[in-house]
């Protein structure tokens, strides 16, 4: 327990340095997206590439993942059954609610829960590389379609190549396939560059909560409150359950699975939604709900599973 404690104090404290600093404006107007956009482009690719290449990419994809991907598949059916039911979005607008049920911000605070929580960063790394490339792509062949009438392949598979996580993430998956050596005048400066890449984060995020208003007026409140509960309530219990009762995992698997599942809703989710104009809204307000309630979801099944 006191581990876990230390470890979210940890995030917590440099998230409120991020937030002192947009409040106080130190770095002016664009800290934030410089932040993002240098861990974007700079510091995760090289914090994945060290992780990947020294990992054992059979042991990345097993039962964990499954759960992952389950627990994501089921959340976003209870969403468009509830849509089905009740909201009745138009598809765009439930095809951005069904994914932002399910779509784990595994990069902005997956790492650092993995790395200081859970002890190892590595653990968030499937589920990284499965949204990117198996869902993302999905999301984007399904908005293009609802919202042009029709499919845009090469927009969809360029997306991957375009994307310097995914690059980065694959150029480790073939060092650590192949067996090879990374030689220590390139490994160092990776290292050091991934080095950052968690503080950054985590005080990008502490920017974003500065004057973030969840749930204003005109948005879709119904809707919001609705992905939001299965983001941040559904799916753990969705993970728990298939990890302890489906696939019979040990208990540290479990309280991995349940942490991996109660991560917030990922940024990505409303950059999709903004490159096609539909379900902005709805996106942002989820992310910022289930980033705030993250905290709380996480301590909650840390105390109850350890």
């Amino acid at each position: 327990m006191g581990g876990i404690l230390t470890g979210f104090a940890i995030i917590g404290v440099v998230v409120a340095a991020g937030y002192v600093c947009a409040r106080l404006r130190i770095g002016g107007p664009g800290a934030q997206e410089a932040f993002n956009r240098i861990a974007f482009f700079v510091t995760i690719p090289a914090l994945l590439f060290t992780i990947i290449s020294k990992a054992d990419l059979g042991a990345l994809f097993r039962a964990p993942l499954l759960v992952q991907a389950s627990a994501a598949v089921l959340a976003a059916g209870v969403f468009l059954l509830v849509n089905a039911v009740r909201l009745r979005l138009p598809g765009p607008e439930a095809t951005v609610g069904a994914v932002s049920t399910g779509y784990v911000n595994g990069n902005n605070i997956g790492l650092p829960v993995a790395a200081y929580v859970l002890g190892d960063p590595s653990v968030v790394v499937p589920v990284i590389l499965l949204q990117l490339l198996v869902l993302a792509p999905i999301t984007l062949l399904v908005l293009d379609a609802q919202t042009s009438g029709r499919l845009s392949w090469r927009f969809v598979v360029a997306q991957p190549v375009r994307n310097p996580i995914i690059l980065g993430s694959l150029a480790g998956a073939v060092v650590s396939g192949f067996g090879w050596g990374v030689p220590d005048v390139v490994e160092k400066p990776l290292e050091l560059l991934g080095g950052a890449a968690i503080p950054m984060m985590l005080m990008a995020f502490g920017m974003s909560l500065h004057g973030s208003r969840p749930l204003r007026r005109g948005s879709s409140r119904a809707a919001a409150a609705t992905t939001s509960a299965v983001k941040a309530v559904v799916m753990p219990v969705l993970a728990w359950a298939l990890a302890r009762f489906a696939f019979r995992l040990d208990d540290a698997a479990v309280l991995s699975a349940v942490l991996l599942a109660g991560l917030p809703t990922a940024q990505n989710v409303y950059n999709y939604a903004a490159r096609f104009h539909r379900g902005e809204v709805l996106a942002r307000d989820t992310i910022l709900v289930t980033t705030l309630a993250s905290p709380l979801v996480l301590l909650t099944a840390s105390v109850l599973l350890s």
